[in-house]
């Protein structure tokens, strides 16, 4: 059985919180199974936008984790911002998290598969 994506959400904020960092949830989605986005803010003005990764990046096993892909980087968030503006039209029931991580990567966060 899989976390919903309510508890999930709650974990991140929360470690996020632990270690010292900043975590707010921008746009809250549906409860049970919305799609999660992550906006990291850097202390230096630095944006990352990390989206679900690809269906291809589990395996059989199906694995209790949450597997994120790098959408973006780079420091106009306007850009960043008009990407999720597109991807709620396209599915309402998206979250979207924005992070500051502080001194830790966000890679301590959230696992990160590269395409």
């Amino acid at each position: 059985m899989r976390v919903t994506t309510d508890l999930w959400v709650s974990a991140l904020l929360r470690r996020v919180f632990g270690a010292g960092g900043f975590a707010a949830v921008v746009k809250r989605g549906a409860t049970e199974a919305g799609a999660v986005f992550v906006l990291a803010r850097g202390r230096l003005g630095e944006v990352a936008l990390f989206g679900p990764a690809p269906q291809t990046s589990y395996d059989s096993a199906k694995p209790d984790d949450r597997f994120f892909s790098l959408l973006g980087a780079g420091d106009d968030a306007a850009v960043f911002d008009a990407r999720l503006e597109r991807e709620k039209k396209f599915d309402p029931d998206i979250w979207v998290v924005e992070i500051e991580a502080g001194a830790a990567p966000v890679e301590e966060f959230i696992s990160v598969k590269s395409l």
